[in-house]
């Protein structure tokens, strides 16, 4: 597939759910991970991004009006030596722990499936990045139901090595907005990555839906040192 705009992808979708973009900076020397949520009820909009260390976790924005915090209070990202693990739910916490065992990325996701939200039955996605040798690889996986039917779940992992210069793949919960909401289908996204951290990070807010976006998170880490630089942006101040 020929890369595409990330930022034609997300204008043209009113509710994609929550997504992962994990790629190369056009330059070559950095590891770019982009991390969104969205919501419609009162109850999935009223979250923040914040910093937890090296990672990352939501929190309620007020918490006098959380109701059922099961699938919405999470730590989406982790790290682990020079792995950085980014998912859409409590699997980070079991792919980090999975991977501490000497798991690899799709051993440990394999007692997960997707979320018991029917009729939904939100997808699991999840990403890794590993630097290694002054290079890294990264993958993307997605944990989903056969077609709606919660009686079988639907496991790909997509594994792209070496990363390529400037490209970088994209994956979301939903295919767009529905009831029942339609899981994402097919392969990740190829999609075009800038050298600029604030320039990637604009390009994702400001072309999610305004109404349902909620946070996002982007980090660009230097291949070389590990160093990271880290954008949080949340829609309640």
């Amino acid at each position: 597939m020929k890369k595409q705009n990330l930022g034609d992808i997300l204008k043209s979708k009113s509710y994609p759910g929550r997504g992962i973009v994990l790629g190369r900076s056009e330059d070559g020397t950095k590891a770019a991970a982009a991390y969104f949520i969205m919501g419609r009820s009162v109850n999935s909009r009223n979250r923040i991004f914040v910093s937890d260390g090296s990672g990352l976790r939501t929190q309620a924005f007020d918490e006098s009006r959380m109701e059922d915090p099961s699938l919405i209070i999470y730590a989406p990202v982790r790290v682990l030596g020079t792995k950085t693990i980014i998912t859409n739910g409590d699997q980070t916490d079991t792919v980090y722990e999975g991977m501490d065992r000497q798991l690899t990325f799709e051993q440990s996701l394999r007692s997960r499936e997707f979320e018991p939200d029917g009729p939904n039955y939100t997808p699991r996605i999840s990403g890794i990045i590993h630097l290694q040798d002054k290079d890294f690889n990264y993958a993307l996986s997605i944990l989903k139901s056969a077609d709606g039917n919660p009686e079988s779940v639907n496991r790909y992992t997509f594994s792209y090595s070496p990363a390529v210069a400037g490209c970088g793949h994209f994956i979301s919960t939903y295919v767009d907005d529905g009831s029942p909401l339609p899981s994402f289908e097919g392969e990740p996204l190829p999609v075009e990555i800038p050298d600029s951290l604030e320039e990637f990070t604009g390009l994702i807010w400001d072309s999610l839906n305004e109404e349902n976006k909620v946070s996002l998170f982007v980090r660009y880490i230097d291949i070389a040192t590990g160093r990271y630089e880290t954008k949080i942006v949340n829609k309640n101040k």
